[in-house]
């Protein structure tokens, strides 16, 4: 697996990141590889897409949480949870693009922390239409 770019976001650290991108999740860059962007081909503002993150700060030990981080909540295997911890940590974030600049693609409602890296993009089922 090798990444084909980076997540530049406003977002420092873990601890200041929403749980889900409803909460908030500030606007965010996605700075690709220069080599990946002709793949960007079809791509515009107004577009759902999927975005596939290795979430590097993860604690890939991990196997069971409390949903939401909340102590009163049951324990919870990982795999019933978007936790970013988890044996292999990979995110998976519906975003909107908001512009596409060469190699920068724009998006809202990301929760991904700055310097993630990005896997893949993907198309949301229904996000740009039927091309």
């Amino acid at each position: 697996m090798r990444s084909i770019g980076v997540v530049r976001s406003l977002l420092a650290d873990r601890s200041e990141a929403p749980r889900q991108p409803d909460e908030d999740a500030p606007a965010a860059e996605i700075v690709l590889d220069d080599d990946v962007c002709p793949a960007l081909v079809g791509i515009e503002p107004g577009d759902r897409i999927e975005l596939l993150t290795w979430l590097h700060l993860a604690d890939r030990s991990t196997l069971s949480t409390h949903p939401r981080g909340d102590a009163s909540r049951p324990l919870t295997g990982v795999f019933a949870t978007r936790s970013p911890d988890r044996p292999n940590p990979v995110g998976l974030h519906t975003v909107t693009v908001t512009a596409v600049l060469g190699n920068v693609v724009r998006v809202d409602g990301l929760e991904a922390v700055d310097g993630t890296p990005v896997i893949d993009i993907k198309p949301s089922l229904g996000g740009l239409g039927l091309r």
